[in-house]
């Protein structure tokens, strides 16, 4: 793509080839965590394969939508930058409590269309929270972000949690060719084909995969061509007091994530995310989530996976993200589509992957190397932050003995590390130091207490 002075990387438009071809990429991308969430509440909840098919389908035009909201915007929706939505993961384990407990979809679908309409109402509120974000905050979250999204793509090279081969020798040597090709196309190709390195991966991966067993065609024969999601298909929606707070608690969690998203996304694309921005995409969000309580599906929320795919191609247009969103509407009209989508096994996604979302644990540690960490507090909020950030990824159970919305905020690697990062920059950086300790001190080596990176506090340290 080329780059003229009057347009700006994020709003260059490819040529069509590209666009698709990009397109399809950040599809192949978030597609198997796009379609988990369904597929773990209807299952949850013992529905028909009928209507699991349904929520698949709905979740996907939903998925589309959304993202042509976010990355083209209209008034004051939409961050305008290459940002993928799909359903949240943190609202599974509610919506399956609240499913499995007598009330049903009607009370899911309630819950949310009330807490995607706390998120606008919230959205501006939030935007002015952007200060609390320095360098030394995003670049932590951002690192959390990407080693909490390696045991995902761990579990899709060892073959799919759950599945029966898990963790056999030829789906991690599956995995480790993918990714093989990914490296060798991103070194050795042309500036084009290095770009969609990890298209080019998934392709090849899988056409080695069917000689050997891997894929399983059977539902593409038994996936209609058109589907069509209609309002309220499961009933109209009831609105109850538990349901409802467990998914407020819900919505906070996914502001805080995206927030942490738009920032990673800003930072790798060149232009800034600032409080109007924030508020903008939020809002957005929002949006998507009352759209998604109406068409049958979940709330929304912006996608880690592609945020460290934008990272590791260097594609910066938004417009790319917004060829996405119009695959996934086309998937979730034509159902066969989406069934050859589905095929792609799992090994094959988790070799490409590891590379995407190690970029993203990268781009943090890049994002920290501007912050200055002599005589100074900021090992400590970075130490402590990433620690409480993997715990729920190294012991998924470390929380199950609390309470429900405890578990909700903390058992996110995301949330939990995001929000001790900004508690601790709060108490190391923006309240007053006791005498004698590095960030009191007015002057010399330390600098007045404020280091590169950071705010300066409110209150001035005598």
């Amino acid at each position: 793509m080329t780059t003229t002075a009057s347009v700006h990387p994020v709003d260059e438009v490819p040529p069509a080839r590209q666009l698709a071809a990009f397109g399809l990429q950040h599809v192949l991308a978030m597609y198997a965590g796009a379609v988990a969430v369904p597929l773990i509440v209807g299952g949850a909840m013992k529905l028909s394969p009928a209507d699991l098919a349904y929520l698949i389908t709905a979740d996907l035009l939903v998925c589309g939508i959304a993202t042509l909201v976010q990355c083209v915007g209209f008034w004051r929706f939409g961050v305008r930058l290459p940002i993928m939505q799909g359903c949240t993961f943190a609202a599974v384990a509610p919506m399956v409590l609240i499913g499995t407990t007598g009330g049903g979809l009607p009370t899911i679908y309630g819950s949310v269309i009330v807490a995607g309409l706390a998120i606008v109402l919230l959205a501006p509120v939030f935007g002015r929270l952007l200060r609390f974000f320095p360098p030394l905050v995003t670049g932590t979250v951002i690192l959390v972000i990407g080693i909490s999204l390696l045991p995902v793509a761990g579990n899709w090279a060892a073959g799919g949690a759950g599945s029966a081969d898990f963790g056999e020798p030829r789906n991690l040597a599956l995995a480790a060719f993918v990714l093989a090709v990914v490296l060798g196309v991103q070194r050795f190709a042309p500036v084009f084909l290095s770009r969609i390195a990890v298209l080019i991966g998934i392709v090849v991966g899988l056409a080695v995969a069917v000689p050997f067993g891997f894929t399983d065609f059977g539902g593409i024969g038994d996936a209609d061509w058109v589907g069509i999601s209609t309002p309220f298909h499961f009933g109209a929606p009831t609105f109850e007091a538990s349901a409802i707070i467990s998914m407020l608690v819900v919505a906070l969690v996914c502001m805080t994530e995206t927030t942490g998203d738009f920032i990673a996304v800003g930072e790798m694309t060149g232009r800034g995310v600032d409080r109007r921005a924030l508020s903008d995409g939020l809002r957005a969000d929002g949006l998507s989530t009352v759209l998604g309580g109406v068409f049958n599906t979940f709330p929304y929320t912006a996608y880690a996976q592609n945020v460290g795919l934008v990272g590791m191609t260097r594609v910066r247009s938004r417009w790319v993200v917004a060829a996405a969103g119009g695959i996934l509407v086309l998937l979730g009209l034509l159902p066969k589509l989406g069934a050859v989508v589905a095929a792609v096994p799992a090994p094959v996604l988790g070799g490409a992957g590891l590379v995407m979302f190690g970029t993203v644990a990268a781009s943090g540690l890049r994002t920290l190397a501007e912050v200055d960490f002599k005589d100074n507090h900021n090992l400590t909020v970075v130490a402590v932050s990433v620690a409480v950030g993997v715990l729920p990824v190294g012991v998924p159970t470390v929380y199950e003995q609390f309470p429900d919305w405890f578990q909700t905020v903390m058992n996110s690697g995301i949330s939990a590390g995001c929000v001790t990062a900004i508690a601790l920059n709060l108490l190391f950086n923006h309240l007053p130091g006791k005498a004698g300790s590095p960030v009191a001190e007015p002057t010399g080596l330390m600098g007045g207490g404020v280091e590169d990176g950071v705010e300066k506090p409110r209150e001035e340290v005598v």
